[in-house]
């Protein structure tokens, strides 16, 4: 995978920040604490739309017809055959 380089401009605010990650020992330096950054970010929006993707589906399926005891004995039943109950 190859590199591209870019130009980032920070506040003195900001720079002081990074500058305190390194010397703290976190990273080695700033792009490694920018790559880590973006890392994080990936992940949470990675999680972020697995969750909208399992809201949108509730949403689609429509209105159960179940109670919640019916709903109950489902996740128990569940439970007890993979021997989590």
């Amino acid at each position: 995978m190859g590199t591209i380089r870019k130009t980032l401009t920070f506040t003195e605010q900001q720079d002081k920040w990074i500058k305190s990650q390194i010397e703290a020992g976190e990273f080695t330096n700033e792009s490694e604490y920018i790559r880590h950054l973006i890392r994080s970010d990936q992940a949470h929006n990675s999680k972020f739309i697995e969750l909208k993707t399992a809201i949108q589906a509730g949403i689609d399926s429509g209105i159960s017809e179940r109670t919640v005891s019916d709903i109950m004995r489902e996740i128990e039943e569940r439970m007890k055959a993979d021997g989590r109950l």
